[in-house]
């Protein structure tokens, strides 16, 4: 999952295989690399799980049928000093991904504006580390009452385990990028105790229309799905619902159909994008456990 893979990957599908739409990436560097290319071969670019708040700046081929980063770092700001009742915290970046930076910055720009503490210190790690124990240390001498985490499982999962292993049993706190199966395997049964984190979608939303996806899900793949898996349907149902609309497939008449979806109902909620050519939309705030996930609230926009 490489930027540069990904605009080589869009830049092939515009100019040799003149698609006539691009769905994808999930990570927001990714679609930051690969927006550009659609944006200015004029080909409707839509992202299902990019929260970055600059992806859709890129212009006005680009949308996204996922909230931004601005709003899941508020909700979790406002978690962590209401609800956990966390007077400081420390916050952990992945310094090679921009959906961890702008992230961390909505984070902070709430917290910080509730009246909470954010202790400094270097502690950023880039994408593929495996070891995080010096940068452990340095947290646990700061001694904060939360740890908001803002990455990937792939990274997040081990950042747990060790942080476990060394004694460091507050809260970690992140965003959607957390929200994998295989959190649970990377972080251990230990690891994966008291944290929390934001999200698009819930397995245990008793609405009949998830339950139902989420027993084909099991059926086909042995397995609950996660947000990625939920909004990667949810999106592609989006194209599939803007290609009936649209005039034609003519590049102007599938992007005006796109953005101009309205209450469209998924599995992640009612999907409307707005005028910057995002979605509005609710999110959920989940507690991990060793046997998964559980639906602790859900913030409207």
């Amino acid at each position: 999952s490489e930027s540069i893979d990904s605009a080589n990957a869009v830049r092939k599908l515009v100019s040799v295989d003149k698609v006539d739409l691009v769905f994808g990436s999930v990570q927001s560097s990714n679609t930051l690399a690969g927006a550009p290319i659609a944006q200015k071969a004029k080909v409707p670019h839509l992202t299902p799980a990019s929260t970055n708040v600059k992806v859709t700046e890129v212009g006005n081929f680009v949308s996204r049928t996922c909230f931004i980063d601005d709003f899941q770092g508020a909700v979790m700001a406002k978690f962590a000093f209401n609800d956990l009742k966390a007077k400081k915290v420390s916050v952990i970046v992945d310094n090679s991904s921009d959906y961890s930076k702008g992230l961390a910055k909505a984070f902070i720009d709430e917290y910080t504006k509730l009246g909470g503490k954010i202790l400094e210190g270097d502690l950023a790690y880039q994408q593929k580390d495996t070891d995080f124990r010096s940068l452990l240390r340095k947290l646990k001498r700061d001694n904060p009452d939360a740890i908001f985490l803002p990455g990937y499982y792939t990274e997040v999962g081990l950042i747990l385990n060790q942080a476990r292993s060394m004694g460091i049993k507050v809260p970690f706190l992140g965003g959607d990028g957390w929200d994998s199966p295989k959190l649970q395997e990377l972080a251990g049964a230990e690891g994966i105790k008291n944290n929390f984190l934001s999200s698009h979608f819930s397995p245990d939303d008793t609405d009949p229309r998830v339950q139902e996806f989420v027993r084909d899900y099991i059926k086909t793949y042995k397995a609950k799905p996660g947000a990625m898996a939920a909004l990667g349907y949810d999106g592609i149902l989006v194209v599939a619902d803007s290609l009936k609309r649209a005039k034609s497939f003519k590049n102007t008449d599938v992007q005006t159909a796109i953005n101009s979806t309205k209450d469209f109902i998924g599995v992640t909620g009612a999907i409307t994008i707005d005028a910057n050519r995002n979605a509005k939309k609710s999110a959920v705030v989940l507690e991990t456990t060793s046997k998964g996930n559980i639906f602790r609230t859900k913030v409207s926009p």
